[in-house]
């Protein structure tokens, strides 16, 4: 599954879409302390947001600021009517508060669907802001015409990033999914009862060619770096038994940032009155 040429072409629609606006949407980043591949993330997705025609602000703080530093950067984004969306990258520096800070979030700029007023629309089947890589993963499936009303589903992994959030767009579609992760017992046979198999857990290599369905698709998530280069959390020789697979990399990676895109210009629409926000 090329999620290259697919991000491109949901770039390119998102370009259009914000030549219809009367004003370019807003997105603002936090990012907080100096994780190299923070910096690297937050980088592509200012080039892909300016490309796009998004107003996209930079906003850098050191690793030795305080929490309530922090959040007196949000509520001024919050308060700022030029700002659409916000998206602060996490993880934050040890020590801070992630939650606080992502509850201090205005939701309806809270362009990454983290806070709880996001999720649980999602988990109520309303969604509002969904992260971006689930958006991205069901974007690829629908792409490749994968039929998931009926499917057996498994998700490897629970993060509040991808796995869960995920899942509850699988169960909206009507496939039935199981969520697995490090505790689940016999994961190798869930795996291989896959229809449609995500995983998304940070662990090299964790699915083996053989834990794949034949004809399964496989959704590989995991970008881990090793010393013959950057593989994913399912051996690449699944690709012989696997339907469709993502590769790693080009798959996922470029969808997380094409959706980032299209969920800019959707918070821009929430807060314009041109789509029908709920009230908080």
């Amino acid at each position: 599954m090329d999620g290259r040429a697919l991000g491109e072409r949901i770039r390119a629609e998102v370009a259009e879409e914000v030549k219809g606006l009367e004003r370019a949407p807003g997105l603002a980043t936090v990012l907080v302390g100096d994780d190299p591949a923070s910096d690297i993330y937050i980088r592509n997705k200012h080039k892909a947001a300016r490309e796009a025609g998004i107003d996209a602000r930079d906003h850098r703080l050191s690793k030795d600021v305080s929490e309530e530093d922090v959040l007196g950067l949000v509520e001024e984004l919050n308060e700022n009517d030029e700002i659409d969306a916000i998206l602060v990258q996490v993880p934050l520096p040890a020590g801070m508060d992630e939650n606080r800070v992502i509850r201090a979030l205005e939701p309806i700029k809270d362009v990454d669907g983290f806070h709880p007023f996001n999720a649980g629309q999602l988990y109520l089947g309303e969604p509002t802001h969904v992260p971006a890589t689930p958006l991205g993963i069901v974007a690829l499936l629908d792409e490749y015409d994968v039929e998931l009303e009926g499917a057996s589903a498994v998700v490897i992994g629970r993060s509040e990033i991808v796995g869960k959030p995920v899942a509850h767009l699988l169960l909206l579609r009507n496939a039935t999914v199981t969520i697995c992760h490090s505790r689940t017992k016999d994961l190798a046979e869930r795996a291989r009862a896959a229809d449609v198999l995500v995983v998304a857990t940070g662990r090299a290599g964790l699915v083996g060619a053989d834990e794949v369905k034949e004809g399964a698709a496989v959704i590989d998530v995991g970008i881990n770096r090793t010393d013959t280069g950057i593989i994913g959390d399912v051996d690449p020789a699944a690709a012989d038994r696997a339907g469709l697979i993502t590769p790693v990399p080009g798959g996922v990676g470029p969808m997380t940032i094409a959706m980032l895109l299209r969920s800019t210009v959707r918070a821009a629409r929430y807060r314009r009155g041109l789509l029908a926000y709920p009230q908080v």
